[in-house]
């Protein structure tokens, strides 16, 4: 399963705002009922999503950096030039998670920062087989960068090399 384009949006939308946001107003934003969103929500969460549940509504905490969720999918050779894309345009790369179709979600910390920590990472990697493997080179990354245009551009760089499904 993937995190359908409504997620990813009710994900933005809640980075966006400074106060919570009922799930009637992003069920009303997004076109579907209130219980959709309650679900979409449960879906997030389960992805590791830190959303909030206030009696105002749902929120992401802004207080540090802002994080997205980016999906990706390519062939084990571009693992690297992915995870350098990332740091090289001012992103930490916090797990790595799929959405395994038995297992459900499988998820690793990674916390890499610059590209000293990819080198470590793919270095060690070569003793394992990578999760993305696992469905088909569909993968997840948590992101974090200081502002909205940081994680943007990543996003920019990594689907013009064709990394983002």
């Amino acid at each position: 399963m993937k995190l359908s384009e409504r997620q990813k949006e009710i994900i933005n939308a809640l980075q966006s705002s400074n106060n919570p946001i009922s799930g009637e107003v992003l069920g009303e934003k997004f076109g579907v009922s209130r219980q959709i969103i309650v679900k979409d929500i449960g879906v997030l969460k389960a992805f590791g999503i830190e959303i909030i549940s206030t009696n105002k509504g749902y929120k992401i905490d802004n207080s540090e950096k802002l994080t997205r969720i980016i999906e990706s999918k390519h062939e084990d050779v571009d693992i690297k030039d992915e995870l350098n894309t990332i740091v090289d345009n001012g992103g930490v790369i916090i797990d790595v998670f799929i959405n395994h179709s038995v297992y459900g979600v499988i998820k690793k910390d990674l916390d890499i920062h610059s590209r000293n920590g990819v080198n470590n990472f793919v270095k060690n990697m070569t003793i394992s087989t990578p999760l993305k493997n696992l469905t088909e080179n569909v993968h997840y990354h948590t992101i974090s960068a200081k502002n909205i245009k940081t994680l943007d551009n990543i996003e920019k760089a990594l689907k013009e090399k064709g990394y983002l499904s």
